[in-house]
């Protein structure tokens, strides 16, 4: 564990997630609770984006002469949760009423963890692929970072019931990945075309200034100090490095919490510092599992949107939709 990362706590499930090792059962570090009132507990999204923007930065083919880059949008965890995740995008005007993509230019980045937990991962996983091709031809793009659980399913789909080296004895990625949310028809419908495009995602990326992570972990730092290094490191673990090594990626991207506290700011200069952008932007931590905000009388979580925190250098965008949070898709920069 990285000098900055908190400990791990499981998410908001019967069973406690990854609980095959002891490294993630661990309690994070207590939040301060928010004072209790008859109102459903509100998060605080924290100061507006400064409005100086660092130069932008394009991955992809460049506009015409003259023409500005279409606007930048980010999605949180799905988790299966296709019904929410139609509904959200059409509310930003991302698709149209048959769930086609209607952005034009637009830039669209999921952040991962398309499955687990919810019913349709795999419609999840089909609409991304869909929109992606569609977005390709309108002249915008719809693109995905992998999450632990893409790792995990992955996993699960390749290795079984296989053993694995683990602190806590004997495991498997089939078992783990049953243990955190994994949905048996999920895996019988994957498919050799849903392998290959999801074992393809990268880890990390960049855009308009905006480091676009999974995992609110320094763990990417142990497979490279640029962008291409960590993207290169976590294919070739995918394709041919064995299952220790991929259980220990997906060990590592598991971690959370290396942004919060007082060393928070600290860990997310280090990514700044590696691999450039003035803000890191994740999924993987539900909002209010990171806030500490307690819930009341068991009424579903009050997120109002992405949660800023580390001194304005990090954006949260797991709304908590397993706990009947929200599905989250913000347009960047925040303001």
């Amino acid at each position: 564990m990285g000098p900055y990362e908190g400990g791990y706590a499981p998410e908001y499930s019967a069973a406690p997630e990854y609980a095959t090792a002891p490294e993630y059962s661990a309690a994070p570090e207590a939040a301060p609770a928010a004072p209790q009132s008859e109102d459903p507990p509100t998060i605080e999204l924290g100061p507006p984006v400064p409005d100086a923007v660092p130069e932008v930065h394009f991955p992809y083919p460049q506009p015409e002469p003259g023409e500005a880059p279409g606007p930048l949008y980010v999605i949180g965890d799905v988790h299966g949760y296709l019904d929410e995740l139609l509904a959200a995008l059409h509310q930003q005007g991302l698709i149209d009423d048959d769930g086609h993509w209607a952005a034009g230019r637009s830039r669209v980045w999921f952040l991962g963890d398309f499955t687990d937990r919810g019913p349709d991962g795999i419609g999840v996983i089909n609409l991304v692929m869909q929109l992606a091709a569609e977005a390709a031809a309108a002249g915008g793009y719809c693109r995905a970072l992998m999450g632990n659980h893409e790792l995990l399913f992955l996993g699960a789909a390749r290795y079984g019931d296989e053993p694995v080296q683990s602190t806590a004895g004997t495991a498997s990625f089939l078992a783990a990945w049953r243990l955190n949310g994994g949905q048996q028809h999920d895996l019988e419908r994957l498919e050799q075309h849903h392998i290959s495009w999801l074992s393809r995602l990268p880890a990390i990326a960049i855009e308009d200034g905006h480091l676009l992570l999974h995992s609110d972990t320094t763990a990417y730092l142990e497979y490279g100090q640029s962008i291409a290094e960590v993207n290169d490191a976590v294919h070739v673990v995918l394709a041919d490095e064995g299952i220790d090594e991929w259980w220990d990626c997906f060990r590592k991207f598991t971690k959370r919490f290396a942004f919060r506290g007082q060393s928070g700011p600290l860990a997310v200069h280090e990514l700044l510092d590696a691999y450039g952008g003035y803000r890191v932007v994740h999924g993987h931590s539900p909002i209010p599992y990171l806030t500490g905000v307690d819930q009341a009388d068991d009424a579903p979580p009050h997120v109002p949107g992405p949660y800023i925190y580390a001194d304005e250098l990090a954006i949260a965008m797991d709304g908590g939709v397993t706990m009947e949070g929200r599905l989250l898709v913000a347009r960047l920069p925040l303001n």
